[in-house]
């Protein structure tokens, strides 16, 4: 059996989120028990020929289902071909979180959560839109502690309005403090669509400087090192042994199953994504019609083009051999201008068979990787 991993996605949130623009709806819970059992035929249909080594459930919220939604679709997961002792995630919201769905992820075999805190002030996490409190956090992070959860996920951002950089290095700490294996620290991006992009546009909203964004992820770097988190992504910290292995597959270019509304795959250097709406996808499912909307076949230049700008966003860059196995060329045949002009602005280091963005890299990632798209 071909070894790969699987997404699958929870569209309902109790409230949606002013900076959210994933496909996430509030106020549809009524269409939830028929979600999910349309969820568990794709399941079926799509996953059951695979050796699952890895397995994300990310919404939306996750952890909004009811216990009778979370146990269907765990079960019906459950009779996967499963690779032992796999990474299976769930992402949770504070505020979603009780003993009963800890326990019923615990009993099928979830064991990494993923909680979206974001900051640990009151102030700010009402400004984004959260439902929870930062008290409301601890006590579902020290609930999923005791249930038996050894491998815990916390979300922070940087960048948020009227944000400080004092209050970005009392969330660090704070976090940091109660040592979950891995801490995901990342800067706000306005995305149109969303609540935030309409106050934006609007000049409503009061966003830290581009100085100070860069003095937070540099904080962040600080203060995690000093912590013993070692960060092996831009935006991703782990303690040893605890990196993300679901998301590296993305970072690789590795092959992955999407389900569920607006979930993408990769099979075959084919690139698919399902449809949006909730109500047309279950409707599709129950009649056995395609729920496929987009159908890409990847050219062996965006082949070559994903595995550079997804292989610089991790710390240890991108393996050249690696490079030369897949696509059968050496990268210099393909990328040699593009490399030696960024090492000449010191963005860029080629170390044995490595190519990684250097600190000052990192900080300008965005125009780095720009250059290793094929014009």
């Amino acid at each position: 059996m071909k070894e790969i991993s699987l997404y699958i996605h929870i569209p309902f949130c109790k409230q949606k989120c002013l900076y959210c623009d994933f496909p996430s709806y509030s106020g549809k819970e009524i269409l939830m028990s028929e979600y999910v059992d349309a969820l568990n035929k794709e399941i079926l249909l799509k996953a059951q020929d695979y050796y699952i080594s890895s397995i994300f459930i990310g919404g939306g919220t996750p952890s909004y289902l009811t216990n009778d939604n979370l146990k269907s679709l765990l079960e019906v997961i459950n009779t996967l071909h499963l690779k032992e002792d796999m990474e299976f995630t769930i992402e949770c919201n504070p505020g979603t979180l009780n003993k009963n769905n800890l326990d019923i992820m615990k009993k099928f075999n979830v064991n990494r959560i993923s909680m979206g805190l974001q900051s640990t002030k009151d102030s700010i996490l009402k400004e984004i839109g959260r439902i929870h409190s930062y008290e409301e956090f601890k006590n579902n992070y020290l609930l999923a502690r005791s249930v038996g959860f050894n491998n815990i996920n916390v979300d922070l951002m940087f960048g948020l309005p009227n944000q400080t950089i004092g209050q970005w290095k009392d969330s660090l700490e704070d976090i940091a403090k109660l040592n979950p294996e891995h801490i995901s620290a990342y800067s706000l991006i306005i995305e149109e669509g969303t609540c935030f992009y309409n106050l934006y546009e609007k000049d409503k909203l009061n966003l830290p400087g581009e100085e100070n964004e860069r003095e937070m992820y540099s904080t962040a770097k600080e203060i995690l090192s000093k912590y013993d988190y070692h960060q092996y992504e831009i935006s991703n910290f782990a303690k040893d042994g605890k990196e993300c292995f679901h998301n590296k597959v993305y970072w690789m270019c590795n092959e992955y199953v999407g389900i569920g509304v607006s979930a993408s795959s990769f099979i075959n250097n084919s690139r698919t994504k399902n449809i949006d709406s909730i109500e047309e996808y279950i409707e599709k499912i129950n009649n056995n019609e395609n729920i496929i909307e987009e159908c890409y076949e990847n050219s062996i230049e965006d082949s070559m083009e994903e595995f550079m700008f997804m292989g610089l966003r991790m710390i240890d860059g991108v393996d050249t051999l690696k490079f030369k196995k897949r696509f059968n060329k050496d990268i210099n045949e393909v990328y040699g201008e593009i490399i030696e002009k960024n090492i000449k602005k010191e963005l860029l280091v080629w170390n044995s068979e490595k190519l990684f963005l250097s600190p000052k890299g990192i900080e300008l990632s965005n125009y780095v990787m720009s250059d290793f798209i094929l014009k």
